[in-house]
Formats: structure tokens, sequence, C-alpha cells
């Protein structure tokens, strides 16, 4: 029973004691205190970090998220219309 109370106690000391967090040595601004790891590069093109993206993956990954958005748009307008939601566009009565 002393065990059980003296960690209960321990515990709530533990609580009790405020959290310490980076004091901010090297903050650019107050609450802006990011600071890389020693070896990490100031340019992050033509390092190791650059995940050197394929344009052409990219542009294909850009038209299908114009189209993914034209056809939620086209979803909001018909619950807009009718009140019913409807995911499968083909199904979408045109007007």
């Amino acid at each position: 029973m002393n065990s059980i109370i003296a960690i209960v106690a321990v515990m709530a000391a533990g609580m009790a004691v405020p959290a310490s967090a980076y004091d901010g040595t090297k903050c650019k601004a107050p609450g802006n205190c990011w600071e890389p790891k020693p070896g990490f590069p100031d340019k992050i093109a033509g390092s190791k970090y650059d995940p050197k993206l394929d344009p052409k993956e990219v542009a294909k990954q850009d038209a299908s998220e114009r189209e993914m958005e034209a056809r939620n748009a086209r979803r909001v307008e018909n619950f807009r219309k009718t009140g019913r939601f409807v995911y499968e566009v083909d199904k979408i009565a045109d007007k």
C-alpha cells in the first residue's frame, strides 16, 4: 500500500512540474526556433535531399488534381440543386 502511495506521489510531482521547452538560443524570431541537423545543406537543389521530381510526373499529378476538383465541383453543384449527393459523376444528369 505504501508503495502505491509513493508511486502516485511521484507521478503527481512529475505532472506538477511545468514542461521545460526549448529555450531558443538561436531563434530567428520568437517561437521560430527550428534548426537543421548538422550537415543539412543550405540549398536543397542538387543535394542528397533533393527529391529530383520528374516534370512529366508532376504534370500528370497536376492534371489529375484539376480533374478531381472538376468532379468535386460537379458533385457539389448537383447536391446544391437536388439536395442529394451522388458520388458517381457519370450518374449526374446534365441540364
